[in-house]
């Protein structure tokens, strides 16, 4: 097959480390296309440089990346035939032209797949970087029910057949990367990874990611779930170590089984109000989500209780922890199933993609 491929690089005061690789890929037979999303006009000698490898288009202010990405697959769907692939590169030189040819190659071996250069994370990686990406892989399995090592990688490729899906998807800045992995998750479109270089030039100086306001893009609704989990927890917590010296008269395991029924019914009903109201600001017919959250509620107080049995009964731990223990367990399933099957579609999922 023979390789065609275009490189999509969105630049925001880039700085000359920009030019070799524009230099490269140009050399490795890529077509390109850069963005300048908005620089000063102390960039302008190194935006007139790009244009000697490539078409640079220009926002007159800056929109963020994932808009800057748009803008370039838009251009490119009107100007490259549908059977180019795509590859998307950070302008700042940590990545490999040579890890961009090998993904692009599986994209073209895997047509309407989304392939991902993931990175390990292994030595001499920014502190931030791994806590980011540790963070963002957990919010991303919990959600979709599926595993990307490196959801936050921005040397990913794909064929220019999948343009009209990803230019809908909602984002304008760093959220967008992620919008495209659950879009692909809730679509059914694959995605591969292929393990590519670690690079990171100064502690990766160069980002302008705001740990504050990108970070609150991506996370705040998995943050706004956990403290109404958290909330309901104490309340279940409390109404079962109450209702555990109350019926300690019945008995260990009678007075566990009470204790935990009770008070899982009483948080339940408080975490189904959260949930609905102010997580996931669902508009679903209240019976149809209620009966849906009854019977989710079913299964985990049957499943929690079982396991709550087990530990304190068959490996004698406390019955405290042994609670703790369980609330863990089920933490990601509740979520899982809210946010995927009876909150599905609410105003905070709109919100959540379209930030």
């Amino acid at each position: 097959m023979q390789f065609f491929g275009v490189a999509l690089i969105p630049a925001y005061q880039p700085t000359e480390q920009l030019i070799p690789l524009l230099k490269e890929a140009k050399d490795k037979g890529f077509q390109i296309v850069v963005i300048d999303d908005g620089s000063s006009k102390s960039t302008n000698d190194i935006f007139i440089s790009a244009a000697r490898f490539g078409t640079v288009l220009r926002h007159m202010r800056n929109m963020g990346k994932g808009q800057a990405i748009k803008t370039g697959l838009s251009f490119i769907q009107n100007k490259y035939p549908a059977e180019c692939t795509i590859v998307t590169l950070d302008a700042d030189g940590q990545h490999r032209i040579a890890d961009a040819q090998k993904i692009c190659q599986i994209a073209q071996e895997h047509p309407g797949t989304l392939v991902l250069g993931s990175r390990k994370f292994k030595e001499n990686v920014p502190l931030r970087s791994q806590f980011g990406n540790t963070v963002t892989r957990f919010i991303y399995h919990i959600s979709t029910g599926q595993r990307v090592w490196d959801t936050q990688t921005g040397l990913r490729a794909f064929s220019a057949k999948m343009i009209p899906q990803l230019i809908t998807v909602p984002g304008k800045r760093y959220e967008y990367e992620m919008n495209v992995l659950l879009t692909c998750s809730r679509t059914g479109i694959p995605v591969l990874e292929e393990q590519i270089q670690t690079i990171y030039i100064d502690g990766n100086a160069s980002s302008h990611f705001d740990a504050v306001k990108d970070s609150w893009r991506v996370y705040k609704e998995i943050l706004k779930f956990s403290a109404a989990s958290l909330i309901s927890f104490l309340v279940d917590y409390g109404l079962f170590s109450i209702l555990t010296l109350l019926t300690s008269g019945l008995g260990n395991i009678s007075s566990i089984l009470v204790s935990n029924v009770g008070a899982r019914i009483v948080s339940a009903c408080v975490n189904y109000t959260l949930n609905r109201k102010l997580v996931f600001q669902s508009k679903a017919c209240v019976v149809h989500s209620a009966v849906q959250y009854a019977v989710l509620a079913g299964a985990i107080l049957a499943g929690n209780t079982i396991i709550l049995g087990f530990l304190t009964d068959y490996l004698g731990i406390n019955q405290y922890a042994a609670k703790l223990i369980t609330e863990l367990l089920f933490f990601s399933l509740s979520w899982f199933v809210q946010r995927m099957v009876i909150f599905r579609g609410g105003k905070a999922e709109r919100n959540f993609l379209r930030n």
